[in-house]
């Protein structure tokens, strides 16, 4: 075993570690009029040793062939020699913007992840941040005069608790993949639950949200990890709500969680597979709300899943949405070419025409039956047809139907002979009765469709009017995010909306920004939260309190939001812009300053300057009353220099805020 290279940085204890052991001499070499010494690769291979110590091993070397010192081993290795090297997890490329982000120092020397996995062995070298700063504050690390610059910049604890959090985190990823690879070579299908993974299914249906949070939550609580699979027919029958489903894609994301999707003909069959292939140790569903005939002939998804599961845990979660016919799993997709007749009518008014159809029907038949001789089979049934419009037009129709089937028996056994039967005698009252039937429940159709555009098309009038009050308060506004969250409010009625930014790095902490309302005080759980800025590291978070939005409305909120981070980046650009004027008013005033001062500085020092070379110059006689006039002189004008300089600096600690 030889040392190829090792790196002690003056370091006594470092150095003492090597003890016996043959150390490689460097090779010597001159790079732009300096001189350098690096790995020589050659001397090694010609030792031919089997075991080589090289330190730091991303380093990169200078006038070599090779650039980095990492392919410095790979020529070693690939000549058969054994390799022991280190390296710094702030050095691995893969996390260098994350390690820029922590410590707020680029790497620029980095080495590919790939290269440093197919080691045949890591070992982790850990030390907790506390037991670092003592050997630094023992000199064991840097010099003295160093140890107080390092201890407040690189070495602070929060920095390296980071990094020792990131060196775990990749060293259990390593052996994660070891262990799938292991399973692969072994055939070994079920779950080992060394790390728990939550899975939830993704259907884009009203309600998968809370259902997402669920999952979210019991990831958390084990600190593991959080998927997300949509489960797509590979007949492309069943289309999930695309809007729906990208927002719960993203929040996912927004969680900390990973998205899926994938394609099967059983989607109970393909979540499973799914998950094994996940090593998944629970699965997430959403109760289904088939019920009766529709869930005897599909059967149900979730006591197929509950088969299929064998060592899954299954969580079925039970949701509050009443018009969401399955959360998770894929039951039954929402199918978006049909919207719900209860985005037209709402429940109060289905139940109000229901009443009024009990109640006027018999009602009409009573007043009608008295004047049966004198009203015509047409114009009873041109009575009832009024009556069954303006119920589709109350109900919707389904009221409407049922309504002109139960019109069209009571017609019958009243009016049409032979009377107080349902049997028809003539032909013309049989097709009569029939045409009756079908205008009713086409004009009941027809009325709720035009309910149901009338609806989309206010709905559509309140999105332009909010994204015109929008923009014309992001174009006029100084200061457009309060009243933008007001125009929130005001436009889908909710009673608070607050607006944070994040306050540390961990996302853990949120600070108040801006709000509508008593948006301040505002408690419990905010009826629609959404993110802004990066899916994985939201900048800004905004939480609206009130009345659960429906999925239209969370829809024109996202594209709010937009306008809010807009308003944001405006803000911050108002702000950036102030700063640069404040700066610009200093950087004038300074200039003013020194231009002021130029003079006052110049004329003390001429007169010194002038007084020296005179006591200097050997070829001047000076008298005892000259020599001691040009100290004087001399002594005044320092003192007038040093009043000067010291009200300069003076000035800059007033301008810096230390004083």
């Amino acid at each position: 075993m030889v040392v190829g290279l090792v790196e002690t940085h003056g370091r006594t204890h470092t150095a003492a570690q090597v003890g016996d052991l043959e150390i490689v001499p460097r090779r010597q070499f001159e790079h732009r009029g300096a001189v350098f010494t690096e790995m020589d690769v050659e001397a090694i291979l010609a030792r031919r040793p089997d075991v080589v110590l090289v330190d730091e091993y991303a380093h990169t070397n200078a006038g070599s062939q090779r650039e980095k010192r990492w392919q410095d081993v790979e020529v070693l290795l690939d000549a058969g020699l054994d390799v022991i090297s280190t390296v710094n997890i702030q050095h691995l490329a893969s996390l260098n913007d994350v390690v820029r982000r922590i410590t707020g120092m680029l790497q620029r020397e980095t080495v590919p992840d790939d290269i440093v996995r197919r080691a045949d062995q890591i070992e982790l070298v850990d030390m907790s941040p506390e037991a670092i700063r003592r050997r630094m504050a023992h000199g064991n690390i840097y010099p003295p005069e160093r140890v107080d610059a390092a201890m407040s910049n690189w070495f602070r604890p929060g920095n390296l608790g980071a990094l020792r959090e990131l060196a775990l985190l990749w060293l259990a990823d390593r052996v994660e993949d070891a262990l799938k690879t292991y399973h692969e070579r072994e055939g070994i299908t079920d779950a080992w639950e060394t790390r728990e993974r939550v899975v939830v299914g993704l259907t884009g249906a009203p309600g998968g949200d809370a259902i997402i949070r669920r999952a979210a939550r019991m990831a958390g609580r084990v600190h593991g990890d959080l998927i997300g699979v949509h489960v797509a027919d590979d007949a492309g029958l069943h289309v999930a709500a695309g809007g729906q489903l990208a927002a719960q894609r993203q929040l996912i994301e927004q969680l900390g969680g990973t998205a899926h999707e994938v394609v099967g003909a059983s989607r109970a069959d393909t979540l499973v597979q799914f998950a094994r292939g996940q090593k998944a140790t629970q699965l997430v569903l959403g109760a289904s709300r088939h019920r009766g005939l529709q869930e005897l002939v599909h059967g149900s998804l979730v006591a197929r899943v509950i088969r299929l599961a064998g060592s899954i845990d299954i969580h079925v979660i039970a949701t509050t949405d009443p018009t969401d016919a399955t959360v998770t799993g894929g039951d039954a997709q929402p199918r978006p070419s049909r919207p719900s007749t209860a985005n037209s009518f709402s429940l109060r008014r289905r139940r109000l025409a229901w009443i009024l159809a009990l109640v006027s029907l018999p009602l009409l038949t009573l007043l009608t039956a008295q004047f049966r001789s004198d009203i015509s089979l047409q114009s009873e049934l041109s009575l009832f047809l009024v009556v069954v419009i303006a119920l589709s037009a109350l109900g919707g129709r389904i009221v409407a139907g049922v309504s002109a089937v139960a019109a069209s028996l009571l017609v019958n056994w009243y009016f049409v002979e032979p009377i107080h039967t349902f049997t028809i005698a003539d032909v013309d009252s049989a097709v009569s009765l029939g045409v009756f039937l079908l205008v009713a429940v086409t004009i009941g159709s027809l009325v709720e469709i035009g309910a149901r555009r009338a609806l989309d098309a206010g709905r559509a009038r309140v999105e332009a009017e909010a994204f015109a009050r929008a923009a014309v308060t992001l174009g006029t506004s100084g200061d457009p995010l309060p009243a933008l969250l007001e125009q929130l409010c005001s436009t889908f009625g909710f009673d608070v909306a607050r607006l944070s930014e994040r306050a540390d790095e961990n996302g853990r902490a949120w600070r108040f920004v801006a709000g509508s309302g008593e948006a301040d005080t505002a408690t419990g759980d905010p009826a629609a939260t959404t993110f802004i800025g990066d899916a994985s590291e939201p900048t800004h978070r905004l939480e609206l309190f009130g009345r659960p939005p429906t999925a239209d409305d969370l829809r024109v909120i996202q594209i709010l939001t937009d306008q809010l981070s807009v308003a944001i980046d405006a803000q911050h650009l108002s702000t950036d812009a102030a700063e640069a004027r404040t700066l610009a008013a200093v950087d004038q005033v300074r200039t003013a300053l020194l231009r002021a001062v130029s003079h006052d500085l110049r004329t003390p020092l001429a007169s010194i300057k002038a007084m020296v070379s005179g006591l200097l110059d050997s070829s001047v006689d000076w008298t005892d009353a000259q020599l001691h006039e040009a100290l004087v002189t001399i002594d005044q004008e320092s003192d007038r220099l040093n009043r000067l300089v010291g009200n300069l600096l003076d000035a800059s600690r007033l301008e810096a805020g230390a004083l």
